[in-house]
C-alpha cells in the first residue's frame, strides 16, 4: 500500500471513530436506545441518513445491549425516483428493511401552488406515514438523520421567522405520545458527515426530484452560519452548546420563570 493510501486510510479511521464517538455520546446523554429497543432508521437516500444507518449498525455490533434496526424508506412516487437503488443497497448490507410506497407527490402538487415550496406539506405527510408504519412494525424508537448543523439552523429559523426560542431536540415524544423520536447525529458536524459519505461512496438520491424550490429561508441561515464559522471557527459548536446550557431566569418567558414574585431580601 502506498504512503498516500495509508494516510488516507488513517484519516478515514479517525473520522469514523470521531463520528461513532459522537453518536455514542448522544445516545448515552439522552438515553436514546435501550436494551430490547426496535429502532426504525428513516432512510431518505441522503448523506445524513446513510451515515446514521452506517454508524448505528457499527455501534449495534459493539453495544453491550441488544437492539434491533429496521431501515425504512418512504417512496413518495416522485418522478424519476430510482426505486431499485435503496433495496439493492440494503439487501447487500443484509439489514432488515421496508419500502413504503405512498403517492404523497401527487397530493402535494395538487395542494401547493406552482412556484411555492413543497417541503412543509411534504414533511408533514411523510411524518404521519412514518408514525403509522412505526406502530405497525412495533417500533419503540424512530431515528431521524438531523445533525448538529440542522439543529442550530432550526434554532435561528424559529427565532428569525417564528419568534420562538426553539430548535430540534435530540430526543422527542410525539404530540400524540405514541412515538419517541431520536436524532443520533445530534452532536455530529455536517462537514464530517459530508466527508464520511463521500469516502464511503453512498448511493445518494438527491431531494430535488419533485422540482420544488430549495427552502430559501433555511439556505440563508445555513450561509450565515457558514460565514460565521469561517470567520470564527468553533462558532456553530458554541451555538449548539448554548442549547445545553439554558438559564431561564436570564431570558424573558414568564411560563419558565416566576419573574413576578422576585423581591429583594429585606433588611
Amino acid at each position: 500500500m502506498k504512503a498516500a493510501e495509508v494516510l488516507h486510510l488513517k484519516s478515514f479511521k479517525k473520522l469514523e471513530e470521531r463520528l461513532r464517538s459522537l453518536v455514542g455520546k448522544a445516545i448515552r446523554d439522552y438515553n436514546m436506545i435501550g436494551d430490547g429497543d426496535r429502532v426504525m432508521v428513516c432512510l431518505s437516500g441522503g448523506k445524513d441518513s446513510y451515515t446514521m444507518l452506517d454508524i448505528l449498525l457499527a455501534l449495534q455490533r459493539r453495544a453491550p445491549i441488544h437492539f434491533e434496526i429496521l431501515a425504512v424508506n418512504l417512496d413518495q412516487k416522485q418522478p424519476g425516483f430510482p426505486e431499485h437503488m435503496l433495496p439493492a443497497y440494503l439487501q447487500a448490507l443484509g439489514v432488515k428493511y421496508r419500502i413504503v410506497e405512498e403517492d404523497t407527490y401527487s397530493i402535494v402538487k395538487d395542494v401547493i401552488s406552482p412556484g411555492k415550496t413543497m417541503c412543509g406539506l411534504c414533511s408533514r405527510l411523510r411524518r404521519g406515514i412514518l408514525y403509522r408504519v412505526a406502530k405497525q412494525e412495533g417500533v419503540t424508537k424512530i431515528a431521524l438523520g438531523h445533525h448538529r448543523d440542522d439543529i442550530v439552523e432550526t434554532l435561528f429559523l424559529n427565532m428569525f421567522h417564528g419568534g420562538k426560542l426553539k430548535a430540534m431536540p435530540p430526543k422527542l415524544l410525539s404530540d400524540n405520545g405514541e412515538n419517541v423520536i431520536i436524532r443520533p447525529l445530534a452532536y455530529c458536524p455536517e462537514h464530517d458527515i459530508q466527508r464520511y459519505a463521500q469516502i464511503r461512496e453512498f448511493p445518494i438520491i438527491p431531494c430535488n426530484l419533485c422540482g420544488s424550490q430549495e427552502n430559501l429561508q433555511r439556505a440563508q441561515i445555513k450561509q450565515m452560519l457558514q460565514t460565521w464559522e469561517q470567520e470564527n471557527p468553533g462558532r456553530i459548536d458554541s451555538l449548539f452548546r448554548s442549547l445545553q446550557n439554558v438559564t431561564p431566569s436570564h431570558l424573558a418567558d414568564t411560563e419558565l420563570f416566576d419573574f413576578a414574585s422576585l423581591e429583594a431580601l429585606s433588611g
